[in-house]
């Protein structure tokens, strides 16, 4: 289980919370972005191939899509009412040459705690 700061929203990639109870689904909620390798970041991937070693470039890429797909998919939870998410996935594909979407999604609940 996870709680990010920037919400107050409970997001955990099971099917249910230790502690809590589900009082109503609410639904598929999702978030997207879609990216394109930057220049420079290619040419430096580029260099890195021939040495070997992580590509912090498309790490650093990788981590904020990840997290605006998340913040996205949070949004869309707590305008229908939600106080968490749960079975939350990630998934890729491939839009055009160089460019990719990354989307999070997950049920949006509400969550009552236990006893």
């Amino acid at each position: 289980m996870r709680s990010n700061n920037a919400s107050r929203l409970l997001l955990s990639n099971t099917e249910f919370i230790p502690g809590y109870s589900i009082n109503r689904h609410l639904g598929l909620v999702q978030g997207s972005t879609v990216r394109a390798k930057h220049f420079g970041r290619d040419m430096m991937a580029g260099l890195k191939n021939l040495v070997g070693g992580e590509l912090k470039g498309y790490t650093e890429l990788l981590n904020e899509s990840r997290q605006e797909a998340l913040d996205r998919m949070q949004q869309q939870a707590e305008a229908i009412g939600a106080n968490a998410i749960i079975n939350v996935r990630f998934s890729t594909s491939n839009i055009t040459a160089g460019a990719s979407e990354l989307l999070a999604y997950g049920t949006a609940v509400v969550l009552e705690r236990n006893g």
